[in-house]
């Protein structure tokens, strides 16, 4: 095959793929979730699973979007840490996997992306980090609440961050944000509501236990 017959070929591809991407409407990503994954969610988590997919196939259909480290990172920590206490656990891959393929992403992919980048960043100091954020971003970053989400864990498990008071550690944040080129103002909604749905997760997990254990010690008595 002459090489003016593959690139054309290659285009051709990019475009169909970009045709079916513009076709897969959010009710159409619903429809093969539940097809590759045909298991009840418990009800604490189905919101978020439905979240997540929503804003997935969002991110899909903007031309500016890239699936970069920090947009993989991001979509694979904060799935972990909101699907924890899920059960059976031994669904959350493929739980993972079906939100991915069924909003036109490949989950094997990002997770190496997410798994490499983590080890790349791992033990550095913020100044350290920052430089090689920047170095990492040699593009404009797309603005999303995922890619946002990324930043924050990175820069969370920053080596001289550990010790630090939340205002300082905010402050550190913000600033790395800032000179990525990225909105501060955005940046913290979405750190904060991620933060409080985490607390309220949490609360509610607990809230659950609870109820379960008083239950279950009703049956005992009865």
């Amino acid at each position: 095959m002459s090489q003016h017959a593959l690139t054309l070929l290659r285009f051709t591809y990019k475009k169909l793929k970009e045709k079916l991407k513009e076709k897969l409407t959010v009710s159409d990503s619903k429809k093969l979730f539940y097809e590759q994954f045909p298991y009840a969610i418990p009800g604490l988590y189905k919101r978020i699973v439905d979240e997540m997919l929503v804003e997935l196939n969002l991110l899909n259909h903007q031309n500016e979007f890239t699936q970069d480290y920090l947009f993989c990172v991001g979509l694979t920590e904060t799935f972990k840490e909101l699907m924890k206490g899920y059960k059976p656990d031994k669904h959350l891959n493929l739980l993972f996997k079906s939100l991915c393929s069924s909003t036109n992403f490949e989950a094997k992919e990002i997770k190496e992306i997410s798994q490499n980048s983590q080890e790349d960043f791992k033990d550095k100091s913020s100044k350290d980090l920052l430089n090689l954020l920047k170095e990492k971003s040699n593009s404009k970053l797309y603005p999303s609440r995922i890619l946002n989400l990324g930043v924050y864990i990175l820069i969370s498990n920053s080596q001289d961050l550990k010790g630090k008071s939340e205002l300082e550690m905010n402050q550190i944040i913000s600033d790395i944000v800032e000179k990525l080129g990225l909105s501060i103002n955005k940046a913290e909604k979405d750190i904060g509501i991620y933060k409080s749905t985490l607390s309220k997760m949490e609360q509610a997990k607990e809230l659950i236990e609870e109820l379960r254990i008083k239950d279950k010690k009703k049956e005992q008595k009865q």
